[in-house]
């Protein structure tokens, strides 16, 4: 009698989560399943650890609650009563509707709504927008995060990767503005740690004492939103006392005096007001930041995230060129180094295949198009959602269900579980999970080429996106070619694979190796700017924006020359202080009903959404969670362990309090990502938001939010 001995089979593979970590995994395969995920220790930034977020990646595959084939829906919408069919079933019935749908209203009336629920090149945030811009639908402009950061940087720096996280362990003055590091950008951590042990320090401005903060040399505790004052007032020193770099200003930058001119509208006695932090603090700060070189600056995406947040990034990232950080190497600013990949996003995308009448509506306002508070004509008649979960993430949610349950609108989901959002669909479509398909990752915070191979077949019925998109092309009768390419010809297409920083990289070597490091300097000699360089229109860092001010600027990605886009929102050439909208000192009436700013960072334990429906990552979480400073706390009767409500005019949901100084007076925080559905009151914190946009590429202002609590 024979014995089998199963044997364990190696695939290379990476992370396909929204998260600038982007680490290299070994899946684990024994008889055909994935049995352990593991980091590649080989990897600079991986190290062989993963997050916690990824603890139970194999499991998570074979969770009993996972979508397996296509459904339809046999109750009331958001009942989560549905019955199995057939992929040709479901096909046909979209077609059906669809075809129906564009008859009378117009291709229009199809609106998708996707993000980075995959962070792949082919089945992530671009991954269906050549079907729909084939379709004709809606275009559906996606701003969740980084758009308002992204446009600051580019107005500013141009489109480039700036400071190396890796060139961090350089740095002798590292300041973490607006991120919570050990929550969202772990594996960059230990680079902080190496040059503090060698003398550096670490300056964490956050409006919480978060996890990174308690680590921090020095926390800053800010006001939310009053980043661009802070800024300001750190130029005010810098440039008032003159510890600023005049060769560096002279030869590299644009705008100095009007920049200048600026500042000094911004005292540290006045900054202080605004901020709430110490005037003595504000000159320390910019004296140390100034005179400490290399000084580095990771920015976190909290900072856009009220209606100022895009000039706040962009004077945040003028701060290394005013004391000429950039001339080191460590020295600098970090935003995305996404910009140093050469992707072609026309390959995938097809904009040659928008129509001149075509109409954009931003994915945050997604309540308003469902519901009819934003009038569109046509109107949104058919939604189909992919990488998303509006329900959850989308501000306004409360809108957004209202939108959903209309009977004549027919959903489309495709997805990985029966989501809040997947449970008001007409037809649910079973995907893929990473461990089940082929892509190139687009890695947004460090410089790694990663592959990602299939290690295992996908169950059941499940397809990735690609696939997806070629049955619903097939399907619709689209005969384009680019329906019909392999994922090895469509990643071909997606890179420059000719430009510098590809050279010596292939796609044989990437399926052999899993990843390889862009050809962009090292990170112990990568200094991009230290003789300017910059890739803006004047190849200097600006101070004022030749964008703006040659009235070129525009909000958003396709904000000009289609129907129902508005025009650019002017923009000063220099960057200014904008308040938040909804704050006590600027909205005194809203602010005696609703005197508690919320923010809402991003868990722990969970990414977004994702794995807020696993037993181990609930139990690493918690329940969703208040924190509440004890003056609030106590003039409120709420103890921490008690029940409290949370609510405006907007929306409401409840949570546990935990009193605790780790926040300021007047201020509340929870996490997002909690399921609506699992929580006490089936809603969650985005029942409270705003669909309010940043002044800068439509960002989401999601700190910018009053709410009161009670005891429940």
């Amino acid at each position: 009698m024979s014995t089998h001995v199963s044997e364990t089979k190696i695939v290379r593979g990476a992370c396909p989560q929204d998260c600038p970590d982007t680490c290299a995994f070994l899946y684990h395969v024994e008889d055909g399943k994935l049995v352990e995920v593991t980091g590649d220790p080989d990897h600079p930034m991986t190290r062989g650890g993963l997050c916690v977020k990824l603890k139970n990646f194999a499991e998570h595959h074979y969770n009993p609650d996972r979508l397996l084939h296509p459904m339809k829906r046999v109750g009331p919408k958001g009942s989560g009563q549905y019955e199995r069919i057939s992929w040709d079933e479901a096909l046909e019935t979209i077609r059906s509707k669809w075809t129906k749908i564009i008859e009378e209203y117009g291709s229009k009336a199809i609106m998708p709504h996707a993000y980075l629920g995959h962070q792949g090149t082919l089945n992530g945030l671009t991954s269906g927008d050549a079907f729909f811009n084939r379709l004709g639908s809606t275009i559906a402009e996606k701003t969740y995060c980084e758009s308002g950061s992204s446009t600051a940087w580019i107005m500013t720096v141009g489109p480039t990767g700036g400071l190396d996280v890796e060139s961090l362990a350089y740095s002798k003055y590292i300041i973490v503005w607006g991120m919570n590091m050990l929550n969202t950008n772990l594996h960059a951590w230990p680079f902080i740690l190496e040059a503090r042990e060698k003398g550096a320090k670490v300056v964490v401005i956050d409006p919480v004492r978060t996890r990174t903060a308690k680590q921090a040399d020095w926390h800053i505790p800010i006001k939310p939103g009053t980043d661009g004052a802070l800024a300001l007032g750190m130029m005010n020193v810098i440039i008032g006392e003159k510890i600023y770099d005049e060769d560096y200003v002279a030869k590299y930058t644009l705008g100095f005096d009007e920049l200048a001119a600026r500042a000094a509208e911004f005292p540290p006695e006045r900054v202080s007001e605004i901020t709430g932090i110490p005037a003595e603090d504000i000159r320390t700060l910019a004296r140390e930041y100034a005179t400490t070189q290399p000084s580095a600056i990771r920015q976190g995406v909290a900072v856009e995230r009220s209606p100022g947040g895009g000039d706040a990034i962009r004077l945040i990232t003028m701060l290394p060129a005013l004391t000429g950080a950039w001339r080191h190497v460590g020295g600098g600013t970090v935003e995305m180094p996404i910009w140093e990949f050469p992707f072609n996003f026309d390959f995938m995308c097809r904009p040659d295949w928008i129509r001149s009448d075509a109409r954009v509506v931003n994915e945050l306002d997604l309540g308003a198009a469902l519901t009819g508070a934003l009038e569109l004509d046509p109107p949104i008649k058919s939604l189909f959602v992919y990488n998303s979960n509006p329900v959850s993430q989308a501000p306004n949610a409360s809108q957004i269900v209202e939108g959903l349950k209309r009977e004549d609108l027919f959903t489309v989901t495709s997805e990985l579980f029966l989501t809040d959002t997947a449970k008001y669909s007409d037809i649910v479509l079973p995907a893929a999970m990473q461990g089940e398909q082929y892509d190139l990752m687009v890695t947004w915070g460090h410089l790694y080429v990663m592959l990602n191979q299939p290690a295992i077949d996908p169950p059941g019925e499940c397809v990735s996106n690609v696939e997806l998109f070629r049955r619903l092309a097939e399907t619709m009768g689209f005969n384009d070619e680019h329906f019909r390419l392999s994922e090895d010809e469509m990643l071909m297409g997606s890179y420059d694979w000719s430009a510098p920083a590809m050279e010596g990289i292939t796609l044989e070597k990437l399926k052999e190796r899993g990843w390889m490091r862009l050809n962009v300097g090292m990170p112990d000699e990568r200094a991009p700017h230290a003789e300017g360089e910059f890739k803006t229109p004047s190849g200097k860092c600006e101070f004022a924006s030749s964008a703006a001010a040659n009235g070129d600027f525009v909000v958003g990605v396709w904000r000009s020359g289609y129907e129902g886009s508005q025009p650019g929102t002017p923009v000063d050439a220099v960057p200014n202080y904008i308040p938040p909208e909804e704050s006590p000192e600027v909205n005194p009436e809203l602010g005696e009903r609703f005197p508690l700013n919320l923010l809402s960072p991003k868990p722990h334990a969970f990414l977004n959404t994702q794995y807020g429906n696993e037993k181990t990552q609930q139990l690493r979480q918690g329940e969703q969670m208040i924190v509440i400073n004890p003056d609030d706390a106590s003039s409120r009767g709420i103890s921490s362990g008690s029940y409290v409500h949370v609510f405006n005019d907007r929306g409401s949901f409840e949570a546990v309090a935990q009193v605790s100084d780790d926040v300021l007076a007047g201020m509340i925080v929870t996490n997002v990502g909690h399921w609506p559905g699992l929580n006490r009151t089936g809603t969650a914190v985005n029942s409270t938001t705003a669909p309010r946009h940043a002044n800068l590429g439509q960002a989401g202002a999601y700190s910018d939010n009053l709410v009161e609590v009670r005891a429940a």
